[in-house]
């Protein structure tokens, strides 16, 4: 029972492709004077207010000579990629019509509690790790048997991918998963020795040229949806370029500001103000011109703790000591202060000094050590090794809040307590908002742990196991904070908590709310929450019904399903723990608890009927032959579906297909935006008719029935040969 306290091979194509509409679904809450969502370019011609559209696609490709712009798309699968820009040139002409939508977030950057801005001590990450784009690429994810990824969100503020592409835009699939977090997505513009000056002389020469690639760089970031850019200028600069360096950063940071609210425009200690290309270690009268032009410093990593003595005392800060991040080489690269398992040491000086930090290349941890199944283990031990000298920061996550602490990896995935198929997959942006991971020692020799475990999940591919030993002395309720937020708690909210359990205790959970103006629950209470009833939440309504079903059951997967209600007013929630006590005699025991989910909710939101699916669209259809089931070649197809639904309502959206005459829904994969790539779909030969649909996954917990899915038909007959 739960308790509460509050406190393949490839040919040409031969098709000819037509599209139906299914049926258009009005949402009634819509009027008819709204103006209709946007829809892709491609969709327009596709009319959704008709049951019976017919649209002839004459397409006769070979994949890599397909409409489909290369640069963003797999050349086998046609499958949706990232990537950056290698050029001048290539900047210089980007416009926003060249922009990959399926790189574009599509989360936007959380609030945090205290705001980057009061923050005094910053933590900055640069990912570098064999040269970038590597599963993260694939903005739908992939099959990877031992991917990299960063879950220790709540330690750091912001966030900076670093690749030697001239201009290195973030795959969208970090930027969801730190934006959930609240921390800020940095690109990088990066020109580098001989190569890099050229460039630098081109664009630096006048105040038109430095302007349009500011401009080319406001747009991008703004596009794509991240929040700025790391400058590092790598090589000499001339006489004039130099003198407009500081003039480019000063525009770049001012548009930024205008364009991207909360963005940030940082420097890297290379070049001095002569353009001389000699890395300083330190902020200091040689580079403290550029450091003057835009938000921030990030430093070589060859300092010493006389160069950080010297820094706290230099005028040339300016009151901006937050601003200057000491950087640390995770790999101790040359002649530095720490780093691989002794880069705390670093962080130790540093924030005795009280300057922000940049770690560069934490990734250390996964390139380095051979034993990739022991990654987590190693992630963990690295991040707790630093824990003490890192300030965590709050994310303002808005009702529901939910997450089923998947790390967007893992070797199999579940849905609700189920196992729904088993292989390795990476997808970042299947991240949910993650927990503080902690290792508590007990009196009388017990300890209480908390890490994440991929061997069984209520959601995605992992869950939260706390386990330990409760010494038989200890005889008070053992607890393990697992999340630090600012969420204003409705007056009627909703909690539910999904875990399993050891026998011999009982769970509970404890939430720490403060605000001293008005709510009374100041620290962790130990307040029994009545059973939960529907009583004031409408009763008759689907959706309620629909929640409380689910309450106070055991799925068939083990996992108990417990529920209650609050009601607080005025209260913003800070801390969410677990807390497990005995229920036995005093005895030592181990104890264990998988937590699956924890959801809290508006109570009053069951009442509003749920969003309809509207719009769905397919375009860009590319028909290939490949390997498949059967001996001979089989049809593929490949396809982008669109579709307009409020993408902060959902947690995800559900794809699957079918044949018509209608056969059995297959699921195709999982979209965390109204897109999704249909690729190597093997279907029948032509003439065929098949379905597409999109169940949204709601975050308030409980299934949409199939009124409120998305469809859309499509038949397709064999081209006539001329």
């Amino acid at each position: 029972m739960m308790q509460l306290s509050v406190s393949g091979f490839l040919t040409d194509s031969f098709y000819t492709t037509v599209f139906s509409e299914a049926g258009a679904i009005m949402d009634p809450f819509v009027s008819e004077g709204d103006p209709e969502p946007s829809r892709p370019e491609s969709c327009l011609d596709q009319p959704m207010d008709s049951s019976s559209v017919h649209e002839v696609v004459h397409e006769v490709v070979h994949s890599d000579s397909s409409a489909l712009p290369a640069k963003h798309h797999d050349p086998d699968t046609t499958e949706p990629i990232s990537c950056g820009l290698q050029t001048l040139e290539e900047l210089l002409s980007w416009k926003r019509s060249d922009a990959n939508l399926f790189n574009v977030a599509a989360v936007p950057l959380a609030p945090r509690d205290p705001p980057l801005t009061a923050s005094a001590r910053r933590t900055l990450v640069s990912h570098d790790m064999m040269g970038g784009y590597l599963d993260d690429r694939f903005t739908q994810g992939t099959h990877s048997d031992a991917p990299y990824a960063f879950y220790h969100w709540q330690y750091i503020d912001i966030f900076n991918y670093f690749t030697h592409n001239m201009v290195t835009i973030p795959p969208v699939v970090w930027t969801n998963a730190a934006h959930k977090h609240g921390v800020v997505v940095l690109g990088t513009f990066i020109t580098e020795w001989t190569d890099g000056a050229v460039v630098c002389e081109a664009f630096l020469k006048d105040e038109e040229s430095y302007r349009a690639v500011a401009d080319r760089l406001v747009q991008i970031s703004h596009c794509y949806g991240f929040d700025g850019w790391l400058i590092n200028i790598e090589n000499s600069l001339s006489e004039s370029a130099v003198k407009n360096t500081p003039l480019f950063l000063q525009y770049l940071t001012e548009q930024m500001h205008e364009r991207v609210p909360g963005s940030l425009v940082l420097w890297y200690d290379s070049v001095l103000e002569k353009g001389e290309l000699k890395w300083q270690n330190e902020l200091n009268e040689s580079n403290r011109v550029f450091f003057g032009a835009c938000d921030g410093f990030f430093t070589n990593y060859n300092w010493t703790e006389q160069s950080l003595e010297w820094m706290t005392g230099y005028s040339g800060l300016d009151g901006r000591q937050a601003d200057v991040y000491v950087g640390v080489d995770v790999f101790a690269r040359g002649k530095v202060v720490g780093g691989m398992w002794e880069t705390n040491k670093a962080l130790e000086i540093i924030r005795k000094h009280n300057f922000s930090v940049a770690l560069f290349a934490p990734g250390w941890v996964y390139e380095t050590l051979s034993d990739k199944t022991q990654f987590r283990k190693n992630q963990d031990k690295f991040w707790a090794l630093l824990s003490d000298f890192l300030n965590i920061h709050r994310p303002a996550s808005p009702f529901p809040f939910v997450s089923s602490f998947c790390q967007g990896f893992g070797k199999a995935i579940y849905r609700r307590g189920q196992l729904e198929a088993r292989r390795s997959w990476f997808n970042l942006s299947a991240q949910e908002v993650q927990p503080l991971y902690s290792n508590t020692q007990l009196e009388g020799g017990g300890w209480l742990s908390s890490r994440s475990c991929p061997d069984d999940a209520w959601n995605g591919g992992c869950s939260l196991l706390l386990e330990g030993v409760i010494p038989a002395t200890h005889t008070s309720p053992v607890s393990a904070k697992i999340f630090s937020l600012n969420v204003i708690l409705a007056p009627k909210t909703l909690v539910t908590l999904i875990y399993k359990s050891s026998p011999g205790i009982r769970v509970s959970l404890e939430l720490k709310t403060t605000d001293p103006s008005q709510c009374t629950h100041m620290n962790v209470h130990d307040v029994k929450v009545p059973p939960v009833s529907a009583a004031g939440l409408g009763d008759g309504l689907e959706s309620v019904s629909q929640f409380f079903q689910l309450c106070g059951n055991l799925s068939a997967g083990g996992w108990t399903i417990g529920c209650s209600q609050l009601e607080l007013c005025g209260c913003a929630l800070r801390e969410v723990s677990v807390s497990i006590q005995r229920d036995r005699e005093a005895q030592e025991m181990p104890i264990s608890c998988r937590v699956g989910e924890i959801l809290l909710m508006d109570g009053a939101s069951l009442q509003t009927p749920p969003h309809l699916v509207q719009g769905l669209c397919i375009y860009d259809v590319v028909w290939l032959r490949g390997a498949g089931t059967s001996t001979s070649p089989c049809l593929h197809l490949n396809a982008t579906m669109h579709w307009d639904y409020p993408p902060e309502l959902v947690r995800h959206f559900r794809v699957y297909w079918r044949r018509i005459p209608p056969g059995q829904l297959a699921l195709m994969g999982r979209a965390y935006s109204n897109l999704y790539r249909v690729t190597e779909l093997e279907v029948p030969e032509a003439p065929g008719l098949l379905e597409l649909v999109v169940e949204p996954v709601i975050r308030k917990g409980f299934p949409l029935p199939e009124s409120h899915w998305g469809r859309r038909s499509l038949s397709y007959t064999e081209a006539k040969t001329k």
